[in-house]
């Protein structure tokens, strides 16, 4: 089986050793995307919706790149650094994925890269 790495200018760049996605067959692991403009590679704000909105349309563009949506997601992985979000981030989340809903966890955690709110990753399967 062979490897591919996905790269997209309209996703920010990976601030560490990592792709922005892995491509092994028809599977695709997205990396954790956090609110970054691509274009500024900075945080779109400090608000919730803001910055969720933003994580969506990052992993939208990665998908794309690797030549999905996020229709073909399968599973997200969601950290946030304040359960108390979970219900924000949903709505959010409904305006990127309709069902049938990807399965998905949503994880508290102490705190995220650059100090942002959120981080979501996930796994996306093609047609072959």
């Amino acid at each position: 089986m062979s490897k591919q790495v996905i790269h997209t200018e309209n996703a920010p760049a990976a601030i560490g050793p990592y792709s922005q996605a892995v491509r092994a067959g028809n599977t695709v692991y997205l990396s954790g995307q956090i609110p970054l403009v691509p274009e500024t590679m900075e945080v779109i704000s400090e608000d919730i919706v803001e910055q969720t909105t933003q994580v969506f349309k990052n992993l939208q563009a990665v998908c794309e790149a690797a030549g999905g949506s996020l229709e073909n997601v399968v599973k997200f992985n969601i950290f946030m650094t304040d359960l108390s979000n979970f219900a924000t981030v949903n709505e959010v989340m409904m305006q990127f994925v309709k069902q049938p809903y990807p399965a998905r966890a949503a994880m508290g955690v102490r705190a995220l890269p650059k100090g942002v709110q959120v981080e979501i990753e996930g796994i996306m399967v093609l047609e072959d």
